[in-house]
């Protein structure tokens, strides 16, 4: 689909119209509507928070059938969203529903070590099939989000241990996400006062906070010399050994949202004439090499990688993306790996340089599991498994005020709007906006909430 936050463009909707009439069909001929055009036009104004939001050029009568609430959680009884995925032959998730990997800076600022307040955030989204923890840096030189987690010292390891114990108890599995930042970290976190990257290149027009947790603008990035990019890859193994050790039931490379993996896959960020540069092959070698890293640490089966071919975030998008992800896509399927994870929605922007992929594109390229995330709704999502494009489906800003997200959705209850965006990312706020939100209580009726 090829958009942008704003303006009239013609849109290709006819991913998501499957989607939408996958899950109608399903609920019954009373609800099916007519299928929808391959193309339609449509008035993109607002449509800042997601793709599936396409729903609004459905029919009246079809787009309240495929979006009431019924207060029955009949309605949900054989919806395949709720059944179990074999991720790999020792790996079964008990639904499709994902807790995706969500930046939350509620870490200790100066440690970088998760604290008692983030145990209880994972602890009470143990209702999805799979939790993806947010970034975590893997290194010193990786790291860069104010109050962001990491996993590179010994008492990060012991406090996530806990973390993935209590996360266990519930019957859920949990993957620590791998994120080096390369050129969207912030000099003040680094000894050397350096940011690297693919090639010396700079975000212009974003900003971060800095070590003091001040807000403050990017700065140009040191390329990675050709000898030093092996060193990058062992620190994403040595940080994979300590998930290990922990406990983590495997790991996802982030390769998505303009940070270091994607700096190196895509061509306006990646400027190199070396073996990590130039050609398609060339630029997936570094993602490459940290698989085969990884692999020398979890099974490949344990092993996801997240891409984001369409994003903008992080001053990302480049001309040849389509050819590209698709090269990547097609080469990660021969590692076995246990998932591709696509963002394929809205809510990150589109980038208009090339035309966009779909999760319906991953899936035909990369022979495995697929995730589809970004701003998916229980029924969207139910249609994108149905109709065979993903196998699950990753929710994260539902996940803020929704913790117990997954019951909700299978038992029709009410869910909460996504919090405001105050409270996404700033460590000042504590648990404001974080911890805040309990369990739907059904005997009561009502959500109980501590704004």
């Amino acid at each position: 689909m090829r958009s942008a936050c704003f303006g009239k463009r013609t849109a290709d909707v006819g991913v998501h119209a499957h989607c939408v009439n996958a899950v109608i069909a399903h609920r019954g001929p009373h609800s099916a509507p007519k299928p929808l055009a391959r193309r339609a036009t449509i008035d993109t104004d607002g449509l800042r928070g997601s793709a599936h939001r396409l729903f609004s050029i459905l029919p009246r009568a079809s787009q309240a059938a495929a979006t009431r609430d019924t207060a029955m959680s009949s309605v949900t009884a054989d919806y395949k969203l709720f059944t179990p995925l074999e991720l790999s032959k020792d790996l079964v998730l008990k639904n499709r529903i994902v807790y995706g990997p969500t930046t939350r800076a509620r870490s200790d600022p100066d440690t970088h070590v998760p604290l008692e307040r983030n145990i209880v955030y994972y602890e009470q989204r143990a209702g999805a099939g799979l939790l993806i923890t947010e970034g975590c840096g893997i290194s010193e030189q990786g790291f860069g989000w104010y109050g962001a987690p990491a996993l590179y010292t010994d008492e990060q390891e012991a406090v996530w241990k806990q973390l993935v114990d209590r996360v266990h108890a519930k019957g859920t599995k949990i993957f620590l996400q791998l994120w080096h930042m390369g050129r969207q970290s912030h000099p003040s976190f680094h000894p050397d006062n350096t940011v690297v990257s693919a090639s010396a290149t700079q975000y212009v027009g974003g900003t971060t906070r800095n070590a003091s947790g001040e807000r403050t603008g990017f700065e140009k990035a040191r390329a990675l010399k050709t000898e030093e990019i092996p060193d990058v890859v062992e620190m994403y193994r040595q940080c994979a050994i300590r998930a290990r050790r922990a406990g983590f039931d495997g790991v996802e490379v982030h390769g998505a949202n303009g940070y270091l993996v994607d700096q190196f896959l895509q061509s306006s960020t990646n400027q190199r004439t070396d073996k990590y540069g130039g050609s398609f092959e060339n630029r997936y070698r570094f993602l490459h090499e940290i698989v085969e890293a990884l692999k020398t640490v979890y099974p490949a089966g344990r092993i996801g990688v997240r891409l984001s071919p369409n994003g903008v975030f992080g001053g990302m998008g480049s001309k040849d993306n389509n050819e590209m992800f698709r090269y990547a896509f097609e080469r990660l399927s021969e590692h076995g790996l246990a998932y591709l994870a696509m963002l394929d929605g809205f809510g990150f922007g589109y980038s208009t340089e090339s035309r966009t992929l779909t999760v319906f594109d991953a899936k035909k390229a990369f022979k495995g599991n697929v995730m589809a995330n970004n701003s998916y709704t229980r029924d969207t999502a139910e249609g994108v498994v149905r109709s065979g494009a993903a196998n699950f489906v990753g929710f994260a800003r539902l996940f803020m005020s929704n913790p117990d997200l997954a019951e909700r959705f299978q038992n029709d209850w009410p869910v909460n709007p996504v919090p405001d965006y105050k409270y996404f990312w700033d460590a000042a706020m504590g648990d404001k906006g974080y911890n805040t939100f309990e369990h739907y209580k059904p005997a009561g009726g009502k959500v109980e909430e501590k704004p």
